[in-house]
């Protein structure tokens, strides 16, 4: 089966360049492939699933991924998508987002023997001379085709406008595709659909400067049902680092999925087979919540570990009660299918001094502390609109005092925000 087919079958394409050639190619053996990723951070968020895991399926197909990390490119910043200019960061900061990145690359792809090769574009952008650039590359790109670019007209019509600097974005990106296919013989650039000016003019740049056949391939903006764009939520964006989102909230966010996205996310998420997928798109009630429970497992598993799955799995057992998963669905999962060793050592977990837990500590302050509210003002309506529990029971005013009498078996208090986030407060002696 020719990875465009898997590709297009679980909804990654939104366009590619010359569809009959780029077909002809993957047919005729193993291809390299990449993708730029922004180290701007030193984590990605969900926002960048869609990407890694299409580099996933290259692989598993048998052909070659790239992960490009733009430590050159993020120096000047790409104006896709932004209305304002990205904050400008040194090699050194850039360099150490790359190997946080790589880490939870590692997740989905297999770096051992190059079989995925990780690759940084300030090795030749940083390196390159003026002048012979301008002279070599900029003589192939016309300033009125670029212009044009939706990437720039955006920022072009924005009230801080364009800067020369980031002007010349397009064409970096462009070089770093020509780099790749002379370096690695690399003939496929991916990337989001605000990506296909950039990915376009690498296309050309190829096929100008040595006659070689190059391609590129976009995907689409993921939003929910709701249309709200993937990975935000109230308590901001959702990390595939584990210290910035733990493994039980990246679970957490997986298993509140809209019912509507439910199939769509388990095509673009997991590696589970279609023909399973589409058995529960007329699936309801109990058994879309089994769904719903798999598709979590599965997208917790690959970001972090089968490990940290079951934990997490076990811990939202432990908080909303155990649910049998029947065996005829998804049966390709691995999520355990019965309620044995549940237990919540995934929900996270403060520690308070006892003689601090003694004197009392006010409700709206320990719900902002711990991270179930983002501010003290916010806690305090969140208490006062009945949204915070505490062991199960509602907080009855924004100034109760929690103490050592609200501690159950004299070891932890539970909180609670709303129907579905919880945290766990362990007494320190």
């Amino acid at each position: 089966m020719n990875v465009l087919d898997v590709l297009e079958e679980r909804g990654f394409i939104e366009q590619a360049t010359h569809d009959r050639e780029l077909r002809e190619c993957l047919d005729e053996g193993n291809v390299t492939c990449y993708i730029g990723f922004d180290p701007t951070a030193a984590s990605l968020h969900i926002g960048s699933l869609v990407p890694i895991m299409s580099l996933a399926h290259m692989q598993r197909q048998g052909h070659r991924p790239i992960a490009l990390i733009g430590g050159g490119t993020g120096m000047v910043g790409d104006p896709s998508g932004k209305t304002e200019m990205r904050q400008l960061l040194t090699l050194e900061a850039l360099a150490k987002n790359a190997e946080g990145i790589k880490k939870q690359l590692s997740h989905f792809l297999d770096f051992e023997a190059d079989k995925a090769l990780m690759l940084n574009n300030a090795d030749w952008l940083t390196e390159l001379k003026y002048i012979p650039f301008l002279r070599d590359i900029g003589r192939h790109f016309s300033v009125n085709r670029m212009i044009k670019a939706e990437s720039y007209k955006i920022r072009l019509d924005s009230e801080e406008g364009l800067t020369f600097i980031e002007f010349n974005y397009m064409v970096l990106q462009a070089y770093d595709f020509l780099e790749l296919f002379q370096r690695h013989d690399c003939r496929i650039q991916m990337g989001g659909s605000d990506q296909w000016g950039n990915i376009v003019a690498g296309v050309e740049l190829i096929r100008r400067v040595h006659q070689g056949a190059a391609f590129g391939i976009t995907f689409p903006l993921i939003t929910t049902s709701s249309g709200e764009k993937m990975g935000k939520t109230a308590k901001g964006a959702i990390w595939l680092d584990a210290a910035k989102t733990s493994p039980y909230d990246y679970y957490q966010y997986w298993i509140n999925t809209d019912d509507r996205d439910v199939p769509r996310f388990l095509a673009l998420f997991t590696f589970l087979p279609m023909d399973e997928i589409r058995q529960i798109e007329q699936l309801s009630g109990a058994d879309l919540n089994s769904a719903k429970a798999i598709l979590a497992f599965e997208a917790t598993r690959l970001a972090h570990g089968n490990q940290a799955a079951i934990e997490a799995h076990q811990a939202a057992a432990s908080m909303f009660g155990a649910r049998q998963v029947p065996a005829d669905i998804l049966p390709g999962s691995t999520l355990p299918r019965d309620h044995r060793g549940t237990d919540d050592a995934s929900v996270p977990t403060s520690s308070v001094d006892v003689q601090t837990l003694k004197a009392g500590i006010p409700a709206f302050k320990l719900f902002h502390q711990v991270g179930l509210a983002k501010s003290g003002g916010a806690a305090r309506r969140l208490i006062e609109q009945g949204g915070a529990y505490i062991n199960g029971e509602r907080v009855a005013s924004f100034d109760y005092q929690i103490s050592d009498t609200d501690l159950e078996d004299s070891r932890t208090i539970l909180l609670r925000s709303g129907k579905k986030r919880f945290h766990k407060i362990e007494v320190r002696k």
